[in-house]
Formats: structure tokens, C-alpha cells, sequence
């Protein structure tokens, strides 16, 4: 075991690996947890932006949420067939897509403020814990787009 933590490439050691897991996992525990809402684990987070503020751009969403126009017109596309949000064309730049949520799209925020709960309820961590872990995440993201 020692030699394994010595070798520069083993897979324990490296920060990727450890990214990659830890997120296909913990978004695996949303899935149970947003199937009642009717959204998957990316309409989540375009809801999240949502409810912070609406109406956004969808080129302030893909920002936020660090996505391409590509990954993102599909979600919002889906999202508005589930009447949950509404997309027209900006009325000063019609370049630009304003994305707005409907009645029944901010009525889900209730229901989704439940979700934070549960998950650290199936992840049984302490909160601080958690969030100490989303602040050293948040502080590898910065670093990363330092490159």
C-alpha cells in the first residue's frame, strides 16, 4: 500500500478521480430526491438559477451554471414544455434570449426547497462539514479558471 502512495499515478491520489466520483455519486442521490419534482439533476440547477432571479439570459444562465449554448437550449427547451419557464426574445437586443419562469415554475421552488435536506439526510454528514467541503470546491474552481 505505501508503494501505491508514493506512485505520483495512483488513482487515490488524484484529484480528478476524486472529482469525478464524488459528483456522479452525490448526483446519483438527487435522482430519487428530484424525480417527484419532475426534474432531472441539470433542470435542477437551471431552476436554482432561476429562482435566484428571473428573467435571465440564457447567456447569464450558461455562465452561472458553467454551460455551453448547446447543453443548455435543450434543458431550457425541455424546462418550457413542462411549463415551467418561458423563453422570448430580448425586446432591446434580439440577439438575446430571456428566459423567465411561469406561475407554475416559481410554485416548484417550494416544493424544491426540501432537497437540500434530504440530501444531507442520505449523505448523513454534519452541514458545516458539507459546507466547508462546497468552500474548498469553490476555491478549486477559482484556480482552475486561473489557468
Amino acid at each position: 500500500m505505501t508503494a501505491l502512495l508514493d506512485d505520483p499515478l495512483a488513482l487515490e491520489r488524484q484529484v480528478c478521480f476524486a472529482l469525478a466520483a464524488a459528483s456522479r455519486s452525490v448526483i446519483g442521490l438527487y435522482r430519487p430526491v428530484l424525480q417527484p419534482l419532475g426534474l432531472t439533476h441539470p433542470q435542477y440547477l437551471v431552476m436554482l438559477a432561476l429562482w435566484e432571479r428571473s428573467p435571465r439570459t440564457v447567456r447569464d444562465i450558461g455562465q452561472a451554471l458553467r454551460l455551453e449554448p448547446a447543453t443548455l437550449s435543450p434543458l431550457l427547451k425541455r424546462l418550457q414544455s413542462a411549463g415551467l419557464l418561458t423563453r422570448n426574445r430580448n425586446v432591446n437586443d434580439e440577439r438575446a434570449l430571456d428566459v423567465e419562469l411561469t406561475t407554475e415554475g416559481r410554485a416548484l421552488r417550494g416544493r424544491a426547497e426540501l432537497v437540500p435536506g434530504q440530501i444531507v439526510d442520505r449523505l448523513g454528514m454534519d452541514t458545516a462539514e458539507l459546507e466547508r467541503i462546497r468552500d474548498g470546491l469553490t476555491l478549486l474552481l477559482a484556480a482552475s479558471d486561473r489557468t
